[in-house]
């Protein structure tokens, strides 16, 4: 497994707790740091998705909810939220790495912790924002 992909693991751990608490994800990120430094220093990619999930929310969720055919946010299973966030924050945000890398590592997260239909569903959706990539407004 990749260095990336073990990031996405942990931003997405980290981003799902902060939601299960009600708490911001950096807090949550701060807070598991302390015990766990060298974790967080050996995957960089996992604090960039952090913190740019977080930056970014308000956009990511309008985007999402805007896109999600029959679906609002709250209906999607909370793991399935966060695995989109953090995956439409890496398609959209972040440059170096390709389009197809964040979908099919989304779509991985999904196979791996969600649902059946969850795989589709996170596929679908991240394609369409890819396909809009040139035309949304971040």
């Amino acid at each position: 497994m990749s260095a990336r992909t073990k990031a996405r693991k942990l931003a997405l751990d980290i981003l799902f707790a902060a939601e299960l608490r009600e708490e911001e994800p950096t807090e949550v990120l701060a807070a598991r740091g302390r015990p766990n430094q060298d974790e967080l220093a050996e995957f960089p990619h996992a604090v960039r998705l952090i913190e740019g999930v977080q930056e970014n929310r308000e956009r990511i969720d309008e985007l999402i909810a805007t896109y999600a055919t029959g679906w609002t946010l709250d209906r999607m299973p909370a793991v399935d939220r966060n695995i989109l966030r953090m995956g439409a924050f890496e398609l959209l945000w972040v440059g170096d790495v390709p389009d197809g890398v964040a979908v099919s590592e989304a779509v991985r997260l999904a196979t791996e912790l969600s649902t059946d239909e969850s795989p589709r569903f996170v596929n679908g959706l991240l394609s369409r924002l890819q396909q809009l990539k040139p035309s949304l407004t971040l």
